[in-house]
C-alpha cells in the first residue's frame, strides 16, 4: 500500500490523471468497492494564479490525513481555516483540512463500464441533496438497510 500510495502521490504531482478504485464503505452509494472507478485530477487544476484553491461544497477531493492515509471524500464546507470533508455514507465531518493535504479532484467516475463527468447536472444535483441530508443520514441509511434485508433475507 506505501509504494501504491507514493505512486498516486508522485503521478498527481506530475500533473497527470489518474484512475483508482476506491476501497472501503466510505462512499458508498457513490462508489462500491469492487465496481466502481474514481477519475482524479492533480489539484494544480484547480489552483488559482495566487496559490489558492478554487474548490466549493460538494467538490470530492482525494487529501492525505495526518497520519498519511489518502482518503477520498466531499466537502462539506467551506472555511477560512480549512475545508470539512465527509463521505458520502458517513455523518461526522472531519476537518479542517488543509489546502495543502489536497492532492487531487474526482472529475469523473465510471460505473460498469460507463463514465460519468462529476459537473453532469444529474451528478451535481445528487450530491447537493445528498449534502443537505447530511444531519439524517444515519436514520436514511437505517431505513435503507432495513428495506434491503427485508426485501432479500
Amino acid at each position: 500500500m506505501e509504494k501504491q500510495k507514493a505512486d498516486i502521490e508522485q503521478l498527481l504531482a506530475e500533473g497527470r490523471v489518474i484512475q483508482l478504485k476506491p476501497r472501503g464503505t466510505s462512499m458508498y452509494p457513490m462508489f462500491v468497492e469492487g465496481r466502481d472507478e474514481a477519475v482524479i485530477d492533480p489539484i494544480k487544476k484547480v489552483t488559482q494564479a495566487d496559490g489558492s484553491l478554487r474548490l466549493r461544497r460538494g467538490d470530492v477531493v482525494l487529501y492525505r490525513r495526518d497520519g498519511g492515509i489518502l482518503v477520498l471524500h466531499r466537502i462539506s464546507r467551506c472555511a477560512q481555516e480549512g475545508y470539512y470533508l465527509v463521505g458520502d455514507n458517513q455523518s461526522v465531518e472531519e476537518g479542517p483540512i488543509r489546502g495543502g493535504q489536497i492532492l487531487g479532484i474526482l472529475t469523473g467516475f465510471i460505473r460498469k463500464g460507463h463514465y460519468c463527468p462529476a459537473r453532469h447536472p444529474v451528478y451535481q444535483l445528487a450530491s447537493r441533496i445528498w449534502l443537505i441530508l447530511l444531519p439524517v443520514r444515519p436514520k436514511i441509511t437505517r431505513t435503507l438497510h432495513r428495506i434491503k434485508r427485508s426485501v432479500n433475507p
